[in-house]
């Protein structure tokens, strides 16, 4: 099969033909339709410092993607062969006391497909059965495929509630768009989003969003103006990984404000921990999605009516990827997503 590899310890990835993957007997075998580029596919493109330590080539990249079941292993009664999925990307031991707890989201022997384990930018993926996720109703290719980052987001943006709040989301990437829809589709009353790409800005109030805010020359505070906002935000979800934007969200909530933290940061990130103290904030850190309950609110989220497709900017073949890269690191995109279809 085709397949879009990390071969050496080295910038750039290669497509090229590997062996099908086997179907073990817990196992499903996918055929993949749309595979979505993320943030830790640059970086494993790039082969920065990130990606040197933690990922040992040569694997097969990619984690977000949407495919038709072709085989199922012989211990598998829940997934049936035709069924249209996505898959859950962290693989968890099931043994640690979070795992048997049923806190799997919380694993600390967690492994990443198209990380440590081949991944999905290939004609076939094999993934564990209880990783998959059936889409109950035909959503299309495409939104399947992203529902991994979109996990992401849901789990960020129903962290706290957000029914007739105000809400901030810093950074306006396809994960922070799509929290700032959840918020506003969850009852917010504003949601300010902040970013220093006015394409994305612009996508995101064509989305819904209440007021995109150019952080290179407006400040939070004029935005809180302008929307005549009297004692800040209630909720905040951190996503850009700027330090500097977090500081600003700090300084911008209300007293007993909350904030989800989804955006990782290069370095360590000084904030003034007196505010956090005096005006009794919450900040709280998020990684993937809970499993499986975020999983099942996507889906319920999309039922009762939010579409997500417009965040989808981008389609590319397969065999441009060299180029749906490019698209995705320049940062003026929102989704990206690849074709592994003839």
């Amino acid at each position: 099969m085709k397949a879009l590899i990390k071969p050496a310890a080295e910038p750039g990835l290669v497509l090229t033909d590997v062996p099908d993957p086997v179907c073990g007997p817990g196992d499903v075998l996918v055929a993949v339709r749309q595979t979505g580029i993320c943030g830790t596919d640059l970086h494993i493109q790039a082969w920065d410092h990130w990606a040197q330590g933690h990922v040992a080539p040569p694997v097969v990249v990619g984690h977000e993607f949407s495919g038709e079941v072709v085989e199922v292993g012989a211990s598998v009664t829940e997934v049936r062969v035709g069924d249209a999925v996505s898959g859950e990307g962290h693989l968890v031991c099931g043994r640690c006391r979070n795992c048997r707890a049923g806190r799997r989201h919380l694993c600390i022997h967690t492994r990443g497909i198209g990380v440590q384990v081949d991944g999905a930018f290939a004609q076939y993926v094999v993934i564990p059965a209880g990783n998959v996720w059936v889409h109950p109703a035909p959503i299309g290719w495409d939104v399947a495929a992203i529902f991994d980052p979109f996990g992401n987001a849901v789990h960020t943006a129903l962290t706290f509630p957000s029914l007739g709040e105000d809400v901030l989301v810093t950074g306006a990437g396809p994960i922070g768009i799509m929290a700032a829809m959840v918020a506003k589709h969850a009852g917010a009353r504003h949601v300010v989003i902040t970013d220093l790409s006015r394409p994305r800005l612009a996508l995101a109030e064509r989305l819904g969003v209440t007021l995109g805010v150019d952080a290179s020359g407006t400040t939070v505070r004029d935005a809180q103006a302008r929307l005549g906002m009297r004692e800040g935000f209630d909720v905040g979800l951190e996503m850009s990984g700027s330090p500097a934007a977090l500081r600003e969200m700090i300084d911008n909530l209300t007293h007993g404000g909350r904030i989800a933290v989804l955006g990782l940061p290069g370095d360590e990130v000084s904030i003034d921990l007196a505010t956090v103290v005096l005006n009794m904030l919450t900040i709280k850190g998020i990684y993937g999605r809970e499993m499986f309950e975020t999983w099942y609110a996507m889906s319920v989220l999309l039922q009762s009516g939010l579409d997500i497709s417009g965040v989808i900017t981008h389609r590319f073949h397969h065999t441009e990827h060299e180029q749906a890269f490019a698209v995705a690191r320049s940062g003026d995109s929102g989704k990206v997503i690849m074709s592994w279809e003839d």
